[in-house]
């Protein structure tokens, strides 16, 4: 039969260098989720500019010349950067225009590796 001790090296629990390695990773994790914030900021701006010039036309027979221009205008007041109002395909057909962008953004993360995402956004002149 064994006795119970309660002795200190029967003790256990989370040690130094367990709580370094999970620091370590949580702060990782930080930073990568700090390096990606303005890229994300970023596609929401574009987000909203499109949903603004969609919002613009709404009700009108839109021309896709006079939705470049109105891109182009809002391009330069929210200052976007990445991806240029050029990139952004106004499709027009049988059921009303829809703008469209996809497009990938890559930031550095340590060293030389570097995180990278892939936006997609479609909206619809209704």
């Amino acid at each position: 039969m064994r006795k119970m001790s309660s002795s200190r090296s029967d003790q256990a629990g989370m040690t130094f260098i367990g709580m370094l390695t999970i620091l370590a990773l949580v702060g990782l994790l930080g930073y990568g989720g700090i390096r990606l914030a303005p890229v994300y900021l970023n596609y929401m701006k574009i987000a909203h500019t499109m949903q603004s010039v969609a919002t613009e036309f709404k009700g009108d027979n839109p021309d896709p010349a006079g939705i470049r221009r109105s891109l182009e205008r809002h391009w330069s007041i929210e200052d976007v950067s990445g991806v240029d109002f050029k990139d952004i395909e106004v499709v027009k057909d049988d059921r009303g225009v829809s703008l469209h962008v996809a497009y990938d953004d890559s930031v550095p993360y340590i060293g030389n590796v570097s995180l990278s995402a892939h936006f997609e956004k479609t909206v619809k002149v209704q």
